[in-house]
């Protein structure tokens, strides 16, 4: 079995593919007015869904904007400068750039759906002994 994508389910497609398409800078490939996907370097696919297509799999199955327990995760180069960069378009930040116990430093925020983003990178922690300087 291989993991291929996460599917957000939107009222509003062609705002969600633009504003993913700037927050992390992947092109979209469109198959419809209501389907579309962000692949990134990595090989990951996020696939952006318009409520039209709940029926074909189950009328009532999904609800766009109702996400209360999925973060979707972004592995960045450097966070902070991604912040930087993001400062000004993001508009619900829900954390800023913060070092998390297990080696990441993260920033959390909620793309126009209010589901949460969280772009990290990890930190390079010194082994015992070494200086943390």
């Amino acid at each position: 079995m291989d993991f291929v994508s996460i599917r957000i389910i939107t009222g509003d497609v062609a705002r969600l593919v633009a504003f993913y398409e700037r927050a992390t800078g992947a092109r979209a490939a469109w198959a419809t007015e209501n389907f579309a996907e962000l692949r990134t370097a990595g090989g990951a696919t996020l696939a952006i869904a318009g409520t039209r297509t709940v029926p074909l799999f189950a009328p009532g199955s999904a609800r766009p904007a109702d996400n209360h327990s999925v973060i979707t995760e972004f592995l960045v180069d450097d966070v902070d400068r991604v912040y930087e960069n993001l400062t000004g378009f993001v508009t619900d930040f829900v954390n800023e750039p913060t070092t998390m116990p297990w080696g990441n430093r993260s920033l959390l925020f909620r793309d126009p759906d209010g589901n949460l983003v969280n772009f990290f990178t990890p930190v390079n922690r010194p082994s015992a002994g070494a200086s943390a300087g």
